[in-house]
């Protein structure tokens, strides 16, 4: 099923749909401000390992907030840590912290870490905050490599696979930054969307 969105414009239904899909055990491919996401309830185990089965397991998984007020229900963040945080999300990055004991054990690296995503898109954290929790998420898979950017090829490859697709129209073909903050230091691990703070 592909339900499509203004980019732009909130749309209630498709949010009211996508959380009911999500708070009975779905999973949903959606739009964010970087390229389309792959995503489940943080509590939706049996989510996880299908994702796990989409996407290679070993692919980093990260977790998706509407905003940083219960960041540190997640992940242990600094002071230090916070006020650069702050000054990138919402916005295309990622944040790897270390992380707190509600993340679960299957998300976490080999480190005991997680990365943080906030991203600027009206529908991501509508729906989070529509959910009351995070969502796991990482970039949707592309049979010849490379990141998926059109929903409807999207759709032709994996919408089998998952409970919805949520067209946000064609993005562009750029991941999240990924910044790691897990010993407190700024250690840029990909440089993507967002632009390397100064």
């Amino acid at each position: 099923m592909r339900i499509v969105i203004d980019p732009l414009r909130p749309k209630p239904r498709a949010i009211k749909r996508v959380v009911e899909i999500l708070s009975s055990g779905g999973i949903i491919i959606y739009p964010t401000d970087t390229v389309y996401g792959l995503g489940c309830s943080m509590l939706n185990r049996r989510g996880i390992e299908k994702i796990n089965t989409i996407k290679t397991p070993n692919k980093p998984k990260s977790i998706m907030l509407s905003d940083l007020k219960n960041i540190s229900m997640y992940a242990k963040v600094s002071n230090k840590s916070f006020k650069v945080i702050k000054d990138l999300l919402p916005g295309p990055y990622t944040v790897i912290l270390p992380a707190t004991r509600l993340v679960p054990r299957l998300l976490q690296s080999k480190r005991k870490s997680i990365g943080i995503r906030i991203p600027d898109h009206w529908f991501c954290r509508a729906i989070i905050n529509a959910l009351g929790g995070p969502l796991i998420t990482t970039s949707v898979p592309m049979s010849g490599g490379g990141l998926h950017v059109d929903p409807v090829k999207i759709e032709k490859e994996l919408g089998h696979m998952v409970d919805v697709i949520v067209d946000g129209g064609i993005l562009a073909d750029i991941p999240s930054t990924i910044i790691s903050m897990e010993k407190d230091e700024f250690h840029v691990i990909r440089e993507g969307l967002g632009a390397i703070p100064a």
